[in-house]
């Protein structure tokens, strides 16, 4: 049996698109849609796929990485073009190539095995695959003899009214023997203004030279769908999340709300897992039995241990363990671990940083680049200040340990086994084990500042000044001297009456508190 390679078209810009990004890497369900096609090409030969790459090919290469053999086509002139393109690099191969695009994602390695199996088991040079549509409108039609026998492909331009009435159409995808089209290629010359070479062309060649051609009849012709504008993108995007809703539905889990639950291809999920509405499912995610996800909550890239809850949240790069709890309106960041029958609660962040089993973080606390170790409580509104404006440090909180609510943790410290730390503390030095630990200013009042009431009485050429203060049961000193009041100078009793100029001071005082600043008045201004 010969060797089969294919070739993935992805060299056009798709300018229906209206965009500077390749058409193969628009995202469908957030994969670029060259990748469908990638994945059913490797089920098919052991030989790496070769992909041929023209506008903005970097871009192409970078999103496959090796997953592919690449080829480029400089100018866009024409699959045949392309084909040849290909061609030029396989000297050494003489079995059949198999010809795919990366536009069409719905493609299955079902429908491609038996295109192969039919060009085999025929010996044709050339196997077209086919579909048969209610609306053909936009595709070359298929052209058979009386007797049935594949004559040619004619574009809907060029096609008579009668040909036009023609249901079943050219998809495009094609099993050829190389050798023969090798033949083919070094003699096929453009037949259009456009200057490009066709693979169409090819097939009418071998039609011409009597070569065996064969057509395999798709059953799925809803497998050539490929979007070519915005509209035609959103379209595919909603038939392939129903594919990908309905075959996790379909292996236990439930979907509370389909219309809004929306699953990357490559997520898995166990039995019994409920997706509530709103759920965001992206990348290498795998999510474990028995688990409730949402409603609202976003997981990209993450591991979601059996029996976990994860509400209103979002998640990347993270590794929670069994039965642990997160939420609502979590966010952790990459790098985050969280262990069996932890909990991280609501409105925290965290990154890069390890919680223990049955370790807490209920609520309203910033953690980074942080060890927690198992059974520690962290208080409300801790925060660990890991970046000192260079580089990050690391805390590490010991297992046992209590941190109270409001506490800062200057890192680099460790926090020892069984240590508790005092609520609004700002912790710089490490805390010894099975100590309490509290650092904080002591807590003082000081008194309001004092207000002046000022009154000119103009038959006197004299001001009366009243002098008050809005905290109670404190006692009034002042000096018109230009020195600072003091509890041994002038104590202020009843109206003072003073001559423009004078500088006048007052300070209240209350035993206890910490005087009110100094009150300053110069008279007449």
């Amino acid at each position: 049996m010969s060797e089969l390679k294919v070739v993935i078209l992805a060299a056009g810009k798709g300018t229906r698109m209206k965009s500077e990004q390749p058409k193969v890497l628009f995202p469908i369900c957030g994969v670029p849609m060259v990748q469908y096609v990638l994945w059913e090409a490797v089920k098919l030969s052991p030989l790496p796929p070769m992909v041929v790459v023209g506008y903005k090919g970097e871009q192409v290469i970078t999103a496959l990485g090796d997953q592919a053999e690449y080829v480029w086509q400089k100018e866009q002139l024409g699959t045949g073009d392309a084909v040849k393109k290909a061609c030029a690099h396989l000297a050494e191969f003489d079995g059949d190539l198999l010809v795919l695009y990366g536009d069409t994602p719905f493609i299955s390695a079902q429908s491609l095995q038996a295109l192969v199996d039919a060009h085999r088991r025929t010996g044709a040079a050339a196997t077209v695959l086919t579909a048969e549509l209610q609306d053909p409108t936009g595709y070359g039609r298929i052209v058979r003899s009386p007797e049935g026998w594949l004559t040619g492909i004619v574009e809907e331009k060029d096609a008579s009214v009668d040909e036009k009435m023609i249901r079943e159409v050219n998809t495009g995808i094609y099993c050829f023997s190389l050798p023969q089209l090798r033949t083919a290629l070094a003699v096929l010359k453009p037949q259009n203004a456009q200057g490009e070479y066709y693979l169409t062309d090819v097939i009418a060649m071998h039609a011409v030279n009597g070569k065996t051609l064969t057509t395999v009849k798709s059953d799925r012709p809803e497998e050539i769908m490929g979007p070519n504008d915005r509209i035609a993108l959103a379209q595919t995007e909603a038939t392939m999340r129903r594919q990908i809703l309905n075959r996790i539905m379909a292996s236990g889990v439930t979907v509370i709300d389909p219309a809004t639950t929306y699953i990357d291809p490559r997520v898995q999920i166990g039995r019994d897992t409920t997706l509530y509405p709103g759920v965001l499912l992206w990348g290498e995610t795998q999510i474990g039995p028995n688990c409730q996800i949402g409603p609202f909550t976003q997981i990209i890239s993450s591991a979601v241990g059996e029996g976990s809850h994860v509400t209103f949240s979002n998640l990347t790069n993270v590794t929670l363990g069994r039965e642990v709890e997160i939420g609502p309106y979590t966010y952790l960041r990459p790098g985050t671990r969280v262990a069996d029958g932890a909990k991280v609660g609501g409105f925290v962040e965290m990154k890069n940083s390890t919680v223990g089993e049955k370790s807490k973080v209920p609520h309203l606390s910033y953690i980074g680049d942080t060890t927690i170790g198992s059974g520690v409580n962290i208080g409300a509104g801790t925060i660990t200040c890991n970046y000192d404006g260079v580089r990050k440090w690391p805390t590490v909180i010991e297992n046992g340990a209590f941190i109270g609510s409001n506490t800062s943790l200057v890192a680099p410290l460790t926090v020892g086994e069984g240590a508790l730390v005092g609520a609004g503390s700002t912790i710089t030095r490490d805390v010894p084990a099975h100590s309490m630990t509290i650092a904080r200013a002591s807590q003082s009042s000081r008194v309001a500042p004092v207000a002046f009431q000022v009154e000119y009485v103009a038959d006197e050429d004299i001001f009366h000044i009243q002098i008050n203060c809005p905290t109670s049961g404190v006692s009034i000193y002042y000096s018109t001297d230009g020195e600072e009041p003091t509890e041994k100078g002038l104590r202020f009793q009843d109206t003072l009456r003073l001559k423009a100029g004078i500088i006048l001071k007052a300070k209240a005082f209350k035993e206890g508190w910490l005087p009110s600043k100094t009150g300053v008045l110069k008279i007449g201004e």
